[in-house]
């Protein structure tokens, strides 16, 4: 399954405020409630605050990932958020991350998961991607970008 199928424009925050983690979950768990009716903002923030109690889902370079699993869900779903500023998330570099894609799957998904977030690594292991991204004008240009650079994936 590919990020551009799962990702749209409305679910990019092109110019996240918050400046630590749980404040830029919620804020992008809104941007994601708004056009997912049904979801349960607290519970999905319940869940993604969860997972990091296992470990920090900020991979390093700037990156992060957080993701959880939702009971009753039928679909998995993603948005985007970047930060100019940087946003403190207890990365495993240490250093803040500038961009974050949220994936939030269905309890039973197993497969699908696991390869949408193999997919987002992989695009975002690139640095001219991520300096791209961080470059973007707004959230179209950010969505556009992910388009191309899926396609070379």
């Amino acid at each position: 399954m590919k990020i551009s199928e799962l990702l749209r424009t409305e679910t990019i925050n092109a110019d996240l405020k918050a400046k630590w983690k749980n404040e830029a979950l919620a804020e992008m768990v809104d941007a994601m409630i708004k056009i997912q009716n049904g979801l349960d903002r607290e519970e999905v923030i319940r869940v993604l605050l969860e997972r990091e109690k296992l470990g920090s889902t900020g991979i390093g370079d700037g990156v992060a990932i957080p993701h959880g699993k939702l009971k009753g869900l039928k679909d998995l779903f993603i948005s985007f958020g970047r930060s100019r500023s940087g946003v403190e998330f207890d990365s495993m570099d240490g250093k803040p991350v500038n961009l974050i894609f949220l994936l939030i799957a269905p309890e039973e998904s197993v497969g699908v998961h696991l390869k949408t977030l193999a997919r987002i690594s992989k695009l975002l292991k690139n640095a001219s991607v991520r300096q791209r991204l961080a470059g973007a004008s707004d959230k179209q240009e950010i969505f556009d970008i992910i388009l191309e650079e899926e396609e070379k994936l």
